[in-house]
């Protein structure tokens, strides 16, 4: 019996220890993790802190003042705090009517841009056009071509139109330079609705125009915010055609506008960076209003 017991013992005593030592080789796994997640982390902040540093010396800059500046230097601790740089660049450096200029050709060249790609998205995807695919490729191709190339032809284009020095020769340029990739993004997710839900609506007795502004568009609303979002950033944000097709500094957008006040302002960064964030805070508005959708329509479209 003391033999027995002893058998018994020693395989309890066995069976206990095979799952400990299996166990025991997962904790060098499990802290291997915890290593590499904590060695992500600390790369993307410190990426971050990189990214975000000038944005950062930017906006304490802006409210410093120009004497603040001169004696400490610009990379200096802040000594002083002000708007008045601000109201500097908004009335005496043509800040505010760059910024109207720049809405009036950035809000129109979107909707614009967008309600002609949709329509013509709308029909490549949902209905047999002929040489639809020579048609995609055509607008694809025209985005591929470097802008550098078109300069003179379209500033002499808009001189023999007389258009020249208007901004809606600067719309007509940014809706024709947008659209062909508009409707290539938009090909593609219209193209991955269901056709059962458009049969559904002919058996109903919906017409083209009813299926496109009350199926098509509400189910693309992602890949239209998301659009929405890059192209104001674009458009907002170009300088290439803007001092391509204009000349008189009133017409100038808000990103002309600054190669302006550097130059009245060449040595005041107060200035000058005050009215950087001026430019900048219209994308940052939007992008902050459309970001849900902005990340639902390139999620959607990954998965896609």
């Amino acid at each position: 019996m003391t033999a027995t017991h002893a058998t018994r013992h020693t395989e309890d005593i066995e069976g206990h220890a095979g799952p400990a030592e299996l166990a025991s080789p997962r904790r060098p796994v499990l802290d291997g993790r915890k290593l590499r997640t904590a060695g992500f982390h600390l790369t993307a902040s410190l990426l971050s802190a990189l990214w975000l540093l000038p944005i950062a010396l930017v906006l304490v800059t802006s409210t410093r003042t120009f004497d603040d500046i001169a004696a400490h230097g610009v990379g200096s601790w802040p000594h002083s705090f002000t708007f008045d740089s601000f109201r500097q660049a908004w009335v005496d450096g043509g800040q505010q009517r760059a910024l109207i200029n720049s809405l009036v050709v950035t809000i129109p060249t979107v909707l614009l841009s967008l309600g002609l790609a949709s329509m013509a998205a709308f029909a490549l995807s949902r209905y047999e056009l002929p040489f639809r695919r020579g048609l995609l490729l055509l607008m694809l191709g025209g985005n591929l071509l470097p802008p550098q190339i078109l300069l003179i032809p379209v500033a002499k284009v808009s001189e023999a139109l007389g258009i020249y020095d208007h901004l809606y020769a600067l719309i007509g340029v940014q809706v024709g330079f947008g659209v062909g990739f508009y409707v290539f993004v938009l090909h593609g997710f219209m193209r991955a609705i269901p056709n059962e839900i458009q049969q559904a609506a002919v058996i109903d007795g919906a017409g083209p125009w009813q299926i496109y502004w009350r199926i098509i568009l509400p189910l693309a609303r992602p890949a239209l915010a998301a659009l929405t979002a890059l192209s104001f950033t674009w458009i907002f944000n170009d300088l290439l055609w803007a001092i391509t097709v204009l000349r008189t500094d009133s017409q100038m957008p808000i990103t002309a506008s600054l190669i302006g006040l550097q130059g009245q302002y060449v040595s005041m960064w107060n200035v000058i960076a005050a009215g950087s964030v001026i430019a900048a805070a219209p994308t940052v508005a939007v992008f902050l209003r459309f970001q849900r959708h902005f990340v639902a329509g390139l999620n959607l479209g990954a998965v896609k």
